[in-house]
């Protein structure tokens, strides 16, 4: 079923790009726009149009556009979207970069979820990180609606334990992305978060996104997080660093004080 017979589309066929459970996506070009652009294979047409309709209700920067959908002349379903160029999400030598790029996923998962929509297979092969800086959330295939029923599903690793699906599931998954993308020798703050998202209960977990995500945003502004419980000395070195530059000028008033005091006409 690899083979791509566009008979009747506005597409010329290209190489498979990707190949999962869900379906094939092969690199295309639209000769009417002359573009290229990825299509994916969907399967039978009453199943296969319910990614196509996700995708249609998710409209936001993060999330790949859904340009097309229509039927193959074998029958089944296939969407159009743009063609990423990117790399799959990784580890990151910089903690700036790392915590960048977890703040927008957190911001298309969230969008997502804002939609009624749970995505369920969050993993790097369906994160993609482009040269200019966007980050791209893919494969919305086995995703579920809010109040839908459905069981767990995924990649094993980045799986929640639990049998009920809800937004808590994303949020597992978000965990362990952040553990694996996170520099090594990353602050203790930062792996408690990611500790905290993918914790095996889901009520110890966060219950939104936007709560992940705001923690996140308090360790870059520099101030505690509710996923770690500081020491006193942590604290101190925190308020000093946070505030350096009030510190820095405070010390350099008080030693002109001091010169002027011992060295002042007698």
């Amino acid at each position: 079923m690899d083979e791509l017979d566009l008979t009747g589309t506005r597409y010329e066929a290209g190489p498979l790009i990707g190949k999962g459970g869900m379906g094939s996506v092969y690199r295309v070009r639209d000769f009417m726009l002359d573009r290229n652009v990825a299509l994916k294979v969907i399967g039978p047409v009453g199943d296969g149009f319910e990614e196509a309709r996700t995708l249609a209700r998710l409209e936001h920067p993060g999330i790949v556009p859904l340009y097309d959908a229509g039927t193959l002349a074998d029958g089944r379903g296939y969407c159009v979207m743009r063609l990423v160029d990117g790399e799959p999400l990784r580890r990151f030598d910089g903690l700036a970069e790392c915590l960048a790029v977890a703040a927008k996923i957190c911001e298309a998962v969230g969008f997502a979820h804002s939609q009624g929509v749970i995505h369920r297979d969050l993993k790097p092969e369906n994160i993609l990180t482009g040269q200019f800086g966007q980050v791209m959330v893919l494969d919305w295939g086995i995703a579920l609606w809010s109040g839908a029923r459905g069981s767990r599903a995924g990649t094993r690793r980045y799986m929640a334990p639990e049998a009920e699906v809800d937004a808590r599931t994303d949020i597992f998954s978000l965990g362990v992305l952040l553990e694996e993308i996170l520099p090594l020798g990353a602050p203790r703050p930062l792996l408690a978060i990611a500790a905290k998202a993918r914790a095996d209960d889901p009520v110890a977990r966060y219950q939104e996104v936007g709560e992940l995500a705001q923690d996140l945003r308090r360790f870059q502004d520099q101030m505690a997080v509710s996923a770690y419980e500081e020491k006193l000395w942590e604290r101190g070195l925190r308020f000093v660093s946070r505030n350096r530059v009030l510190l820095l000028l405070l010390v350099s008033y008080l030693l002109v004080r001091i010169l002027l005091f011992f060295f002042r006409p007698g």
